[in-house]
């Protein structure tokens, strides 16, 4: 075999390496999607409880054309966006210099640890009557509910990252004459920024997952006011429509961090 036939070979290889998971992936979103259409076409649950795969698309395609209750759709998308996108961010902005802290420094530690381990086993929509009575029902207390899912798991997660730093690498650094800042911004944050990014993506899936919640707080419009609002009133194939359309986005957001955490850890492929 020629040089040029082993090239064409391996470059064949490689494509047919580069697609084959998502083309799993996509036959599996495939057969769920037909052995949903099977259950429901062959009438074994009824329509009520879980509607077809085309009752689902025509109401859609009504609910983009029409909205609900008042509101077009892609303003339920827009508050839900807001709402979820901000609690998120200042989350992760607070939360990962708190948890680089608490393993930088022993003292803050030894004060913050007690409380992080009293506050981490409850869960955020425990604190939905708090935030109404501080708060009231306007927008504060939903992003705030979303702030405190998102901060919890960051925070954790930066902590562990920080403290997972090899000895040897500060050692290096120290022996080199770096100063404690040089040190901390040369080698120990970017040896923990792998622990950090793994809780942003997490805090990111759940800060999604609690805006449903989040919005059980008088919201008028949003995806989970949507699922709320439709369920009560058994109209089941708009609550589909609104979880499909949180998954899709909340899938958007994960493929989004993920090509962002490859960019940034470049160099973990290279180790």
């Amino acid at each position: 075999m020629t040089d040029k036939s082993q090239m064409t070979h391996r470059r064949r290889r490689l494509a047919v390496s580069r697609w084959r998971y998502p083309l799993i992936s996509l036959v599996s979103i495939i057969g769920m999607i037909g052995v949903w259409a099977l259950i429901t076409g062959a009438e074994l649950v009824s329509s009520r409880v879980l509607p077809s795969p085309g009752d689902v698309l025509a109401q859609a395609d009504h609910m983009v054309r029409n909205g609900y209750a008042g509101n077009p759709l892609i303003v339920h998308i827009g508050w839900s966006l807001f709402r979820a996108v901000s609690g998120f961010l200042l989350g992760i902005a607070l939360a990962i210099p708190v948890g680089l802290l608490m393993s930088y420094s022993k003292t803050f530690g030894a004060i913050t640890q007690p409380i992080f381990g009293f506050f981490r086993p409850i869960p955020p929509i425990a604190f939905i009557p708090l935030m109404i009575v501080w708060f009231g029902i306007g927008e504060t207390s939903k992003v705030l509910l979303i702030f405190a899912a998102s901060f919890n798991y960051t925070v954790l997660n930066s902590a562990a990252g920080m403290r997972s730093v090899p000895e040897q690498l500060v050692r290096a650094g120290v022996n080199l004459g770096l100063t404690r800042w040089q040190l901390f911004t040369s080698v120990m944050f970017p040896a923990a920024l792998p622990s950090i990014l793994t809780g942003v993506k997490t805090s990111a899936a759940v800060s999604w997952a609690v805006l449903v919640a989040a919005e059980l707080l008088a919201a008028q419009a949003g995806l989970g006011f949507i699922i709320t609002d439709a369920g009560t009133f058994f109209r089941i194939s708009d609550v589909f429509i609104g979880i499909l359309i949180i998954g899709v986005i909340g899938l958007s957001i994960e493929f989004l961090i993920t090509a962002f955490e490859r960019r940034l850890l470049h160099w973990q492929s290279k180790v």
